[in-house]
């Protein structure tokens, strides 16, 4: 296929995985207490542990919608004995905190130069309102003098994981929905991804969680953990709901094949024991909704038996990284976790 004149990758420009090295996480302080339906003082105190948490490792830039999330979000980080300056807040309008979606995908070329790639945000094929959401790009354009390229696709940073040689894994349940990018099939998400963001290929996974309404990212139950090894979700033999979805990724990804040939190490995750509804759905809960930060894994923990469980199995896969839990049970009442709220600037410079 020929490269398209004004794309990313004919820029020479590609997506970095996760775990490479960060020069910042951006995040946004959550606001509305009727959006987080009488949660949001909850949803603060989760959200200012996850910022503390980040900001042991790498800068945090930190979008703020007011005057009173400023104050709200300085208060509680101070309280919780951050330093000054390690966390930058930003003046922005914004719909909600969801930035691993409504963000920018940050994009590196050889010379170690970054860029900002802006895919269309529509509340999750129309779910929720997403205007102000939709400009969050040009929005941290403007704070960080990086250069953007607007790309006529509907797309969510949770929907894709980057694998080190270029290999996106994502879910048939969310991008062939039908209603994000009417009319696109497998091999046109395929090419948009490469010209996008350099991918070499996509493996395709059958979806994600029950009541999910992102329509199954794949961030909430597969992620890479190195070049060779990828962690996936497994539900108990008697959570029927998510039993076959998921197992069937699993299967998926004992097939695939790196590009010499030899397989994945799939280790499995699993799923928190506490499978209660909220507002009448189940919640998002999983451990593989962590974010990854210069030395440590910040993962999400539910105050549930198998948290130990799941923060030993990361130790054990991220060794040289510090695993540091963050409780997220009021924050997954707004439909994710840490990841989700989350977007990693690689290490890069600007472009002369």
């Amino acid at each position: 296929m020929n490269q398209r004149p004004d794309t990313p990758r004919a820029r020479g420009f590609h997506m970095p995985p996760e775990h490479a090295p960060h020069a910042a996480t951006w995040t946004a302080w959550p606001v509305d207490d009727a959006l987080w339906e009488g949660e949001l003082e909850g949803v603060r105190d989760d959200m200012a542990h996850l910022v503390a948490a980040i900001a042991r490792f790498e800068p945090v830039e930190l979008l703020v919608r007011d005057d009173e999330a400023r104050d709200d979000a300085h208060a509680r980080l101070e309280r919780l004995g951050v330093p000054h300056g390690v966390v930058r807040m930003h003046p922005a309008a914004y719909d909600d905190v969801w930035l691993r979606d409504s963000g920018p995908a940050f994009v590196l070329n050889a010379s170690g130069d970054t860029a900002l790639v802006d895919f269309r945000f529509d509340g999750w094929g129309g779910k929720y309102a997403a205007e102000r959401d939709d400009h969050i790009p040009s929005l941290i354009e403007d704070v960080t003098r990086l250069p953007r390229f607007p790309i006529d696709l509907v797309m969510e940073g949770g929907a894709i994981e980057m694998g080190d040689d270029g290999t996106v894994l994502t879910t048939r349940s969310c991008l062939l929905d039908g209603v994000r990018n009417p009319g696109l099939d497998e091999a046109g998400y395929e090419r948009a991804l490469r010209e996008a963001l350099g991918a070499t290929r996509v493996a395709w996974l059958a979806g994600g969680l029950v009541d999910d309404h992102t329509d199954g990212h794949v961030d909430t139950v597969v992620r890479f953990a190195g070049d060779d090894v990828v962690l996936c979700t497994v539900p108990d033999a008697d959570d029927a709901v998510n039993h076959a979805t998921l197992h069937a990724n699993q299967r998926a990804l004992e097939a695939l094949r790196r590009a010499d040939g030899s397989p994945y190490r799939v280790v499995t995750l699993p799923l928190p024991e506490d499978r209660s509804t909220w507002r009448g759905v189940r919640p998002p809960r999983s451990y593989a909704n962590f974010c990854l930060v210069n030395g440590g894994v910040i993962v999400p923990v539910w105050d549930d038996p198998r948290d130990a469980d799941a923060i030993a199995i990361l130790g054990e896969v991220f060794e040289n990284r510090e695993v540091v839990p963050v409780l997220a049970t009021h924050l997954v009442t707004g439909g994710g976790a840490l990841h989700c709220v989350t977007q990693h600037q690689p290490l890069g410079g600007r472009p002369t």
